[in-house]
């Protein structure tokens, strides 16, 4: 899940600042979350182009949350009722892209003899996202653009051409020289790295520690002083993605309680490295404190949701000297 957007989730978590909130979708996955500068005027534009049915290029590196704005551009315009469709040119291979967008006809593929709905079939009424489209062959990349500019598309052995009825969305890690859309009419959103809107990562990080732990049937404390500290200076080369997944890892390690920075495996380069030894056994004892919490110092019931058989868990629970008792 990558969430980059702007909503102001107010906690002591978050950060200093006002944030505006920009629902999207009906899931609270679906929030677009952030304080920045940055992440307004982004939310600002993708807002002013849900009302158009031109084609977006949403611009920026992995993880920073391209398909997540896709998402609520398409949650915010007048098709937010259609499906939503992404194809990645990353997952399918370069000789089925065109099968993949366009759909085919019996026979069409030798081995793939059957008749297939492509994406802009399956999309019709709403919107279709495609992933990475700059690994789109120019011969594919031709006639999607021609389609979008009649407003009608063929599938693959079929002389009968059928109306596009979908909003064409596209990804690309940067801007290319040559866009795309060619000379069609189209936006171009360009999405920052997540180092440059550093407003951004408490918001983001409060909303992904509620998010998570009401997954894990936990309760959301905050974060340590300490880990607010680390989220604010760690590079996150791996952008809103390396941050969501950091704060799901953290939540699993530290169990209830307050986040810390070693239970998202940040640290100063000063800190102190933990032998593998000592991580083991803080792991554990931090896994067992937050099962034995979450249900009332109850052993079997704690052992069923580790999977683990009762006698090895309860041998866990005595390396880590915590007292199931101290729970009931």
């Amino acid at each position: 899940m990558s969430e980059f957007g702007l909503q102001r989730e107010g906690s002591a978590d978050a950060g200093a600042g006002a944030g505006v909130d920009r629902p999207a979708g009906r899931r609270r996955g679906d929030r677009v979350v952030g304080a920045s500068r940055a992440t307004q005027e982004i939310v600002d534009q993708a807002m002013a182009v849900a009302r158009s049915d031109r084609p977006i290029l949403l611009v920026g590196p992995q993880g920073v949350g391209k398909q997540h704005l896709a998402r609520a551009i398409h949650d915010w315009s007048s098709r937010k009722t259609g499906p939503f469709v992404v194809v990645s040119c990353n997952a399918v291979s370069d000789m089925l892209l065109g099968r993949e967008l366009f759909g085919c006809s019996e026979s069409s593929y030798p081995t793939l003899p059957e008749e297939y709905h492509g994406a802009l079939s399956r999309a019709a009424g709403g919107a279709l996202v495609i992933d990475a489209i700059d690994r789109l062959s120019s011969t594919v990349c031709e006639t999607l653009v021609k389609a979008i500019g009649d407003g009608r598309f063929q599938r693959e052995g079929d002389g009968a051409a059928a109306p596009l009825r979908v909003r064409v969305m596209a990804t690309a890690l940067r801007a290319p020289d040559r866009s795309p859309f060619g000379d069609l009419p189209h936006h171009v959103i360009r999405i920052a790295p997540l180092a440059e809107r550093r407003e951004d990562i408490l918001p983001l990080a409060a909303h992904f520690l509620r998010l998570y732990a009401d997954e894990a049937g936990v309760k959301a404390v905050g974060f340590t002083s300490d880990a607010r500290s680390a989220l604010l200076t760690e590079e996150w080369s791996g952008n809103v993605r390396e941050l969501a997944e950091r704060v799901r890892q953290a939540i699993r390690l530290a169990g209830g309680g307050a986040i810390t920075a070693e239970a998202l495996l940040l640290a100063a380069d000063g800190d102190e490295v933990p032998s593998f030894k000592e991580a083991k056994r803080a792991f554990e004892t931090r896994y067992v404190t937050g099962l034995l919490r979450r249900c009332g110092g109850n052993i079997s019931r704690a052992a069923r949701l580790a999977k683990k058989d009762r006698k090895d868990f309860y041998d866990v629970i005595r390396r880590t000297g915590v007292d199931p008792a101290d729970f009931r």
